[in-house]
């Protein structure tokens, strides 16, 4: 066993190090793009930190000292404290309830004096630390289904904290990790069920309830008959098609509407529907509506959130209008245009070219730190990457998809780039620890 890396910059891979620079000095320009006024003082501002731009760059050199006190700290110390954090991360979750504060909608935030701290955010970290602590534990069979039960409770009972809060975006996160899992060995089968679920639910959106049901009823028949030989020897083979069938229809007639009665709000089911082109039953519409300059007519503001996004992204072009000259994100018609819907400053300012270079700065994060992952000596530190890479992929997708009507818009910020303290120190420690494992990865950690 090789001893640890004695200096700081032994052993870091750089390149990381840079890509992760490049993206937050464009989070820096895009926020200072969609905030900036006319005839703002911007040295005065920066001396002030009275601006968002000024504030998150006070951000950005706290992350970087912390990711330097990581880079000091022995990678031993990770795997040690894996699960003291984790605990220490749900315990704070569980004070939210007692101490939060209701801002925009979610009860996930803790006031401290004029900051806003979000426990959730930081259980990224904790929960990424505890899955790769149980993944390499010499005992851990991850085969048995006890072994892959005790995984996805490590993972999603945040999540399930995260519901209770009424931050569902941000617990969706959480599911991230099963990619993780996957890689050490969880049946595709169960990935093919998450996915064939999802499906199910936004089927049962699109479509007449009693139909999906005669639907999904001839499906099984169909199934019996094509297996009818094998039906014939195993009975219990057409018990499990029978129980399998009576799921999906209870599934679509009792656990859809419980999901968007009980457990979404109704914004964010008006983001459900906006998103998959079906108009917004009442019961679930609040009343906030807009008029639409052109036609007149009044619009629901979960659809015109997405509609302003588009036009701000498309009005981009090629390459772009250039920075501060964009109008749907200078003049305030893009909602959230700092944080939740940052990429429509990077798209409408530097169009097409500015999108495709961030969005190849991901790509190259992601490459690099599976690269990482690939080549470590210890399970810990290959879980862990993998835990890292897995938030990164599933924030940059889910953000960008919903900028441009892909996918529900269920505030998530995109990381390095959009404004926010909690997000941008998260996701910076997420890297510096990745780097720290990654620096002794001769070293076999549990």
């Amino acid at each position: 066993m090789s001893q640890r890396n004695p200096g700081i910059s032994k052993g870091i891979d750089w390149s990381v190090v840079g890509i992760y620079i490049l993206i937050v000095t464009i989070g820096l320009m895009a926020i200072f793009g969609a905030t900036y006024k006319e005839g703002d003082p911007v040295i005065q501002s920066f001396l002030n930190f009275n601006t968002d731009y000024s504030k998150q760059f006070i951000f950005f050199g706290v992350s970087l000292l912390l990711g330097l006190f990581v880079l000091l700290t022995d990678s031993k110390f990770f795997p040690a404290t894996a699960n003291i954090f984790y605990a220490v991360g749900i315990f704070m979750m569980l004070l939210v309830f007692p101490f939060h504060s209701n801002i925009k909608g979610t009860e996930s935030i803790i006031k401290l004096g004029p900051l806003n701290f979000q426990p959730a955010e930081f259980c990224k970290i904790t929960v990424a630390l505890a899955l790769a602590k149980y993944l390499s534990r010499p005992e851990t069979d991850f085969t048995q289904t006890r072994s892959q039960l005790i995984a996805a409770g490590i993972t999603l009972f945040p999540a399930i904290l995260s519901i209770l809060q009424k931050e569902t975006g941000l617990a969706l996160v959480f599911f991230a990790f099963f990619l993780v899992m996957f890689r050490e060995g969880l049946p595709a089968s169960i990935l093919v069920i998450g996915f064939s679920l999802a499906a199910l639910v936004v089927m049962t959106l699109l479509l007449d309830k009693d139909i999906l049901a005669l639907i999904l009823i001839g499906i099984a028949l169909m199934v019996i008959f094509l297996l009818r030989r094998q039906v014939k020897r195993d009975r219990g083979l057409l018990v499990k098609i029978v129980l399998i069938t009576l799921v999906c229809v209870g599934i679509q007639f009792l656990a859809v509407p419980f999901l968007f009665q009980k457990v979404l709000g109704k914004h964010q089911v008006e983001r459900i529907y906006s998103t998959i082109g079906k108009e917004i039953p009442e019961e679930y519409i609040q009343g906030e509506v807009v008029i639409n300059e052109k036609s007149g007519k009044q619009e629901n503001t979960a659809d015109y959130n997405v509609k302003q996004s588009k036009i701000a992204i498309g009005s981009g072009g090629f390459t772009g209008k250039g920075l501060l000259k964009g109008t749907q994100t200078r003049y305030g018609f893009v909602p959230e245009q700092r944080t939740d819907f940052i990429f429509d400053t990077i798209g409408e300012g530097f169009g097409f070219v500015g999108s495709f270079v961030l969005l190849g700065l991901y790509l190259l994060l992601l490459f690099r730190i599976v690269t990482i992952a690939e080549r470590q000596r210890s399970v810990f530190s290959r879980c862990y990457a993998y835990g890292v890479a897995s938030v990164i992929f599933f924030h940059v997708a889910i953000n960008i998809s919903m900028t441009i009507g892909l996918a529900p818009v269920i505030g998530i910020p995109l990381p390095l780039i959009s404004y926010g303290g909690a997000s941008l120190l998260t996701f910076s420690l997420l890297i510096a620890i990745l780097l720290r494992l990654d620096a002794d990865r001769q070293m076999v950690l549990r």
